[in-house]
């Protein structure tokens, strides 16, 4: 890869960074549990190519609000790298989970490696 193309890489992720920062939730008020409803089909997380070459590795925590007919409402960044925080939310995206009366909200955790999940 030539160093013009690398600068060019590092300049999306410095953009992503830059872009999504505001995004995570720094409050520690609010103590969210593991989400304990039952989860039907899971989906893992691509490893992002540009998190690959930057040799990022981490967890990512999602608050996630699934509704009473299993599938995901809603979901907040609450920490992790952005890079692979988004990742981590198109897979979370796709879960379903056992129907329910109410919905539940609850934190799902993302482990990536560095060597790409």
């Amino acid at each position: 890869m030539s160093s013009r193309s690398m600068r060019g890489w590092l300049v999306l992720a410095l953009l992503a960074v830059i872009t999504t920062v505001g995004a995570f939730s720094t409050s520690g008020a609010q103590q969210q549990e593991e989400l304990t409803r039952k989860v039907k089909t899971k989906v893992a997380p691509s490893y992002p190519e540009i998190a690959r070459r930057m040799n990022l590795s981490g967890t990512v925590k999602l608050e996630v609000v699934v509704a009473p007919n299993g599938s995901v409402k809603s979901t907040k960044i609450i920490g992790g790298h952005p890079l692979l925080a988004s990742s981590a939310i198109d897979a979370v995206k796709k879960w379903r989970f056992e129907p329910a009366s109410d919905e539940t909200t609850g934190i799902v955790e993302f482990k990536f490696d560095g060597a790409g999940q």
